[in-house]
């Protein structure tokens, strides 16, 4: 079942030679955001085509917006009084050109884009326990326009993590009328109304949870007139689903529908585990999690010239009920590796790709749009350090065979 670093293609009509317009920037601790190129064709393979240094010491966060062609990138900057956001023009080759920076509050870890136009950026910054807003202008200019900061009375029920708010990820809601924060250190989802004309941001009652849970990251999901949000805590790992509802005075209320164990089942899992990244699926259908530091897989090794098996962490799939909002388990399948601090999902649907901290490796998964299970490992690539996040960049004109239009 598995296959090492080059694979045979897999997606019906796909020439030798011919490639697949479908780009990855990935970030590392390392200091690089590296381009690589997904080529389908009578192999499949990850090759590098660009590296930068120009986001800083410590990536770790990227945001693109398609209709500018500009990639957002947040150094962390480790030690550091503050973090950076930094804006880049995408070549179609793959080069990133640095345009314009501004400093944030210590420690950003996670963008969502809001306003008119998708003119802000609503940043969560871990270390500096804070919410930062900047505004972009339409040539890829960043400006810091509003920035909050937090406290903690006393630490929380985990000491050595909750000793401060931790702001992990910055979500915007599907009417784009609400910015959510889940804060690993406070117990809280903190919500704020989002004015997309001002970019201004308004705390209201925030969405508590049960001490020592450790809220990391969340995905929302809309049906039959309702919106589910689902939650995933880093310290007791676990996942608590929410019926949203909208109020008529402009606030939100999260009526709680479960709250299951990671794995969806009572087994003992590692001390170091973690839940990390969420995502719900384009179609809807589906709701994955990663799990960290478990390493409770093997899978065969990548490089053909070594028989060793490697660890891995686990992807876990579960079907969503539209009616209900509950989740069925479906699968657990290895993220090819240790360490899945990030995934990331193609506008098909049908490719994973996962970014693997602890093994410094990028995994492209084949996926089944169908019945939502993942298949099989496609290709992968080695980076540099700790990998942190990789998203896609696909051109649609040169998939379906008009060319790439940028130069």
């Amino acid at each position: 079942m598995w296959k090492n670093v080059l694979f045979p293609a897999t997606a019906a009509g796909l020439l030798a030679g011919s490639t697949s317009a479908t780009l990855l920037y990935v970030t590392s601790y390392a200091g690089t955001v590296t381009t690589l190129d997904l080529v389908e064709g009578a192999t499949t393979k990850l090759d590098t085509v660009a590296s930068t240094t120009a986001c800083g010491a410590n990536p770790s966060w990227l945001a693109l917006d398609y209709s500018k062609s500009f990639l957002y990138c947040l150094d962390e900057a480790w030690g550091q009084p503050t973090g950076t956001v930094t804006s880049f023009y995408t070549y179609a080759n793959g080069t990133l050109v640095p345009l314009a920076a501004a400093d944030v509050i210590a420690g950003p870890v996670s963008i969502a884009e809001f306003g008119v136009g998708g003119h802000g950026l609503a940043i969560a910054s871990y270390a500096g326990s804070g919410v930062n807003v900047v505004s972009m202008t339409p040539e890829g200019g960043v400006e810091l326009v509003q920035n909050e900061t937090y406290t903690l009375e006393q630490p929380g029920a985990v000491p050595d993590r909750q000793d401060v708010p931790h702001p992990h990820q910055a979500i915007l809601d599907p009417t784009a009328r609400f910015v959510l924060v889940p804060d690993l250190g406070a117990d809280l989802v903190r919500v704020y109304q989002a004015d997309a004309s001002s970019l201004k941001l308004t705390a209201i009652t925030p969405l508590e949870v049960p001490p020592g849970a450790g809220p990391r990251h969340g995905a929302f999901k809309t049906a039959y007139n309702k919106t589910y949000f689902y939650l995933a805590t880093e310290l007791s790992n676990t996942i608590i689903g929410y019926e949203v509802v909208y109020n008529k005075n402009r606030t939100l209320g999260f009526s709680e529908l479960f709250t299951i164990p990671l794995h969806g089942d009572d087994r003992e899992i590692a001390n170091t585990t973690g839940a990390a990244e969420t995502l719900v699926t384009p179609d809807g259908k589906f709701f994955i999690v990663s799990s960290r530091w478990e390493r409770s897989l093997s899978i065969p090794n990548f490089d053909p010239r070594n028989s060793t098996e490697i660890a891995s962490d686990p992807l876990i799939v579960y079907a969503i009920d539209n009616k209900t909002g509950l989740l069925d388990k479906i699968q657990e399948f290895p993220a090819g590796g240790v360490g899945p601090r990030h995934f990331s999902i193609n506008g098909d649907g049908n490719r994973i790709a996962v970014g693997l901290q602890g093994d410094g490796r990028v995994a492209i998964i084949e996926r089944d749009v169908h019945t939502g299970l993942l298949k099989d490992f496609v290709a992968t690539a080695d980076v540099e350090g700790e990998v942190n996040t990789v998203i896609f960049y696909e051109d649609y004109h040169a998939k379906w065979g008009k060319g790439r239009p940028r130069v």
